[in-house]
């Protein structure tokens, strides 16, 4: 394991590799970067990072969360003292995140037993001055650093590395790829040549879908399959609100945007076959939004396959459930295309006699 104890530990902070880390870490790096500030980042979630920290919480505590335990656990044990643990309470007025969200601060410091400093910037749209300067201010704060316009300048370094990842995730760039890129401060953009038979849009959290041990490798496992994998990074602001709209909802939660306003998006596009959700076991929010979702998938007519995921859940069973939906897909898809021919050669035979029947 990487050993990060140095004379300089003062200028490190260690960012765990979850949660909000799976959208805003290319802002995060940009913005502590840019003011002389090291990040490290915890290790890559393992089967024993789940178990530590699942050993520290209620059974009840959604899976997230026991892995966010977990890789603040990882970054101790890599020797860094002050570990960045945001409260994300509402992320624009009257829009809020769930409990567990807005009070991990808390909850870090009442499980884990162990001397670190925890760095708890607030951001707060719905208070007033708690807006995201004041949160950047904060965490940066036990770094000594004040002045507000190295803070705002740092910011833009912040946004400059956010947009670049959000460019090029919204080309059709694969996750990992996309981030790559962005933090090397580079911008690509691929020409997508390759034709997929099938296309599956995944409604889900970041954290749940881009966490390849969470997932287990989903995006992986689907391409092999021969299918196109959309997600909402493909997506910008305005389509995902109008697909809030398009399923009869008013946006509540922070996160809806990716559940919600994703799934009523893809529900109503064509090029999409099918939709899979994946949610972890135990999410209050997400029971709710699924629940809408699964109910709008029907009138749509567009088949969709709920996976529900916990520390527990195993990975055979998983793949089953997958391959059994895709080839559903794959069938209902050939039945389509073979209904339409025989449909365009009957008319070729009898075009004139609909029309003289119409007529009479």
């Amino acid at each position: 394991m990487e050993n990060t104890n140095t004379k300089n530990n003062d200028m490190v902070i260690g960012i765990p590799r979850a949660m909000s880390f799976y959208h805003n870490y290319p802002f995060y790096y940009g913005f502590f970067t840019d003011l002389g500030i090291k990040i490290v980042l915890s290790d890559i979630t393992t089967k024993q990072t789940m178990s530590k920290g699942a050993s520290l919480v209620v059974t009840e505590t959604c899976l997230p969360i026991k892995v966010f335990i977990g890789h603040v656990l990882n970054l101790i044990d890599k020797g860094i003292d002050k570990i960045f643990v945001p409260s994300i309470q509402s992320i624009a007025p009257k829009i809020y995140n769930c409990s567990k969200i807005r009070g991990l601060p808390d909850l870090v410091r009442n499980v884990v037993k162990k001397d670190f400093t925890i760095i708890e910037a607030t951001l707060d749209k719905s208070e007033k001055n708690q807006g995201l300067y004041e949160f950047l201010a904060e965490a940066v704060a036990p770094f000594g650093i004040t002045d507000m316009e190295k803070i705002k300048k740092a910011s833009k370094a912040g946004w400059r590395t956010y947009n670049n990842f959000h460019i090029m995730s919204k080309s059709g760039m694969n996750y990992k790829k996309a981030m790559n890129y962005a933090l090397q401060g580079k911008v690509f953009i691929e020409s997508q040549t390759k034709e997929y038979p099938i296309s599956i849009a995944l409604i889900s959290h970041g954290y749940n879908i881009f966490d390849e041990r969470t997932s287990m490798k989903i995006f992986d496992k689907l391409e092999a399959m021969d299918v196109k994998v959309y997600s909402a990074l493909q997506l910008s602001d305005e389509q995902m609100d109008d697909g809030i709209k398009a399923l009869g909802q008013d946006k509540y939660w922070a996160n809806e945007h990716e559940m919600t306003g994703a799934a009523g998006h893809y529900l109503k596009d064509n090029k999409i076959d099918g939709l899979i959700t994946v949610t972890a076991f135990g999410c209050g929010p997400d029971s709710l939004m699924i629940e809408r979702i699964t109910r709008r998938a029907k009138r749509f007519n567009k088949p969709l396959l709920n996976l529900t995921i916990d520390e527990q859940t195993g990975e055979a069973g998983f793949i089953t459930r997958l391959e059994a939906f895709v080839d559903m897909l794959f069938r209902k898809k050939r039945a389509k295309i073979i209904n339409k021919i025989e449909i365009n050669s009957e008319s070729s035979y009898i075009p004139n006699t609909n029309y003289i029947e119409t007529k009479q």
